[in-house]
């Protein structure tokens, strides 16, 4: 199955189905045929799983760097720069992104930056990297302000999304993908009482074929694409505020389940959404496994602080929200009733 993102001159396909990690060196001969050297950047605990035989046609570096978020610092974007110019990649020469959404984001944003662009494949390893972050070209590190606040815009030259890595994900990584899934259900307004009949291969090509249509309409994130960040708001807070702890207690499709549960619970306080709704929302989440409920490790300052920084605020708290017109994003939501919708949600 090839789902096309068509973006003219950068268009590029997204390809699911086992095996097809397999295509990877015809890819690259395809869309990149002046290329002689690649290099693969993923981790060291990837590159010891049984499927791990990733293969460019060309000759192939390594660069091994952290999992999970540890990935995304200025750190390792420095020393993943210095190593490639110790490779001598050219211009004309491909980078490979081989891991979960941490890896394909940093892969991504040195390919974008490093001789001010060269080609990139995604080959995505875990299920949130297979349904989103792979796919559209945003990428980005984190600081210690917040996620994702350094990225760019680089299209990759292909996506290989290979149902057979998928076999050794940990459970928890597993669940974790299926909150992205879960934000794209909602966001096509289907009811939770339809999953029951949808496959993990039916509910992944929703959301590639969801995720490509959007970004095919909004490349740069000026409109639509936008709404693609609903539960992010306090996902992304819960994240970094975990992450400054320097623990692996929080992770993104974790946060990411929160935030959904919130941001339907604000939506209803605002009067935008009624009860059926939010009880659509926790029953998609937990019909997915997904838990939703907010701990209370985070005070709610902390919260609204790190709130304050997200990508799509302009100096005042903004949110993708449901809505009777379907989901927009809401700018200027008073401090006072995001506060007390946190208060609530905290003791449900």
């Amino acid at each position: 199955m090839k789902v096309p993102v068509d973006l003219g001159r950068r268009a590029y396909d997204v390809s699911l189905g086992a095996g097809v990690r397999h295509e990877l060196a015809a890819l690259i001969q395809e869309r990149a045929p002046r290329a002689r050297e690649a290099v693969v950047i993923t981790s060291a605990s990837l590159r010891a799983q049984p499927w791990f035989d990733v293969e460019t046609g060309l000759e192939q570096h390594v660069i091994e760097v952290p999992d999970g978020e540890s990935a995304k610092s200025w750190s390792t974007l420095e020393r993943v720069s210095e190593e490639l110019a110790t490779c001598r990649l050219s211009r004309h020469d491909v980078i490979v992104g081989v891991g979960g959404g941490a890896i394909t984001d940093l892969a991504g944003f040195v390919a974008g930056i490093y001789l001010r662009g060269v080609g990139v494949v995604h080959v995505p390893t875990s299920l949130v990297g297979q349904v989103d972050a792979a796919i559209g070209g945003k990428t980005a590190v984190n600081l210690r302000a917040g996620k994702n606040l350094v990225g760019a815009i680089h299209q990759p030259l292909g996506v290989l999304c290979d149902s057979e890595v998928l076999a050794t994900l940990s459970e928890r990584d597993r669940l974790g993908g299926l909150a992205e899934v879960a934000k794209c259900w909602l966001l096509e307004d289907r009811r939770a009482s339809d999953l029951a009949s949808a496959s993990l291969e039916d509910l992944i090509l929703l959301a590639v074929r969801l995720k490509a249509g959007i970004v095919m309409m909004d490349e740069t994130e000026i409109g639509q694409r936008a709404l693609l960040n609903y539960g992010h708001t306090l996902g992304h807070a819960l994240e970094i505020l975990a992450l400054e702890r320097g623990r692996d207690e929080l992770r993104h499709g974790e946060a990411v389940a929160i935030g959904l549960g919130f941001a339907v619970r604000l939506a209803h306080a605002m009067g935008r959404v009624g009860a059926l709704e939010v009880a659509n929302h926790d029953e998609v989440l937990s019909t997915l496994g997904l838990s939703w409920r907010l701990g209370g490790g985070d005070s709610i300052d902390s919260l609204v602080r790190a709130m304050a920084h997200d990508k799509k605020a302009h100096h005042d708290l903004t949110f993708v929200l449901p809505g009777a017109a379907g989901f927009e994003v809401v700018h200027h939501v008073p401090d006072g009733l995001v506060r007390e919708v946190l208060e609530k949600f905290r003791g449900e």
